[in-house]
């Protein structure tokens, strides 16, 4: 039996291990940490993005200059990769659930292949307010420092997730992590309408028993967040209120857009005016602003570096 793939879509640190723990408490799905098993073979015909040791943009020539030789094309390329897909969801199954769910945040980089390679797919869109998400991070992984820019590429991902919700909402879902944590059953059971399966309101208690042992999960959360609780939703005022971090936060806000903000169910005038009425911690200044600079020109170089490796090994 073939398991249905469900992908979560979302930011990292937006709460995706919270629902995918509720949703692996159904009986009917079946599902691992963060198996990030499509990046590479999606990325595989990219020119950027990538750095190896065998050169990328030479290899992603090669692929193509394959794939053009193939019968069908693209097609038959993208029906491999699902059928290579399927069948390590199958054998990575414990259970006999009919769904296999994917919850890899960086699939962002690759949300539009995943549409044309699985049609037959669920795709779940998880929202976040994005002034939280930044928060998290640089609580999680810069251990309180603004090192933030250095998380760019995943900041900028939304974009990507919410154009390509625009793109397919009429075969999709997207739900709200602040909606989540603070309405109870009814704010979870369209979720699991949406993907056919029965609600019981008891897997909002039963998932603490779900355990998902993987480096690349949040083991932090797991064993954190053993219910479900609102308190994470405002924690994020605490950490943006110094001078150079509200700022980076407006500019964030700005490349975002007010159009896709509105699209997750955020007012911009309100996050705006949100930011704003956080108090100023000054002594935070010096670091921040260090470490902010050092981290965006690192950023800058490697995206050079990439810009720089396409070309030159076209020659």
């Amino acid at each position: 039996m073939s398991r249905r793939p469900i992908f979560l879509l979302s930011l990292p640190r937006s709460g995706s291990t919270l629902v995918q723990r509720v949703l692996a408490a159904h009986p009917e799905v079946e599902t691992v940490s963060e198996p990030w098993l499509l990046l590479p073979h999606l990325y595989a015909i990219r020119d950027r993005g990538i750095a190896t040791e065998y050169t990328q943009p030479a290899a992603a020539r090669a692929i193509r200059e394959f794939v053009g030789r193939l019968p069908g094309g693209q097609d038959d390329y993208d029906a491999a990769i699902r059928a290579f897909a399927l069948t390590l969801y199958e054998r990575a199954s414990a259970g006999s659930g009919s769904y296999f769910l994917d919850k890899t945040p960086r699939y962002h980089y690759v949300v539009t292949d995943l549409f044309r390679t699985f049609p037959e797919a669920r795709f779940v869109f998880l929202w976040r307010n994005p002034l939280a998400v930044v928060a998290s991070i640089a609580e999680t992984w810069c251990k309180g420092k603004w090192n933030v820019a250095r998380w760019q590429g995943d900041l900028q991902g939304v974009v990507s997730l919410v154009d390509a919700f625009e793109e397919h909402r009429d075969q999709v879902v997207a739900v709200r992590y602040e909606d989540l944590v603070t309405g109870g059953a009814d704010a979870w059971a369209p979720l699991f309408s949406y993907l056919d399966l029965s609600f019981d309101p008891s897997v909002l208690v039963s998932f603490a028993d779900v355990r998902l042992d993987g480096e690349m999960g949040d083991p932090t959360g797991q064993s954190r967040y053993r219910s479900i609780v609102a308190e994470p939703v405002d924690k994020w005022r605490r950490t943006l209120a110094a001078p150079t971090r509200k700022a980076w936060c407006r500019a964030y806000l700005d490349r975002i857009g007010e159009q896709r903000l509105t699209t997750m169910g955020y007012d911009p005038a309100e996050l705006a005016r949100s930011l704003a009425e956080l108090p100023t911690r000054p002594w935070t200044l010096p670091s921040d602003v260090l470490r902010g600079a050092y981290w965006a020109f690192a950023q800058r170089r490697k995206r050079l570096a990439f810009r720089w490796m396409a070309p030159r090994t076209r020659r």
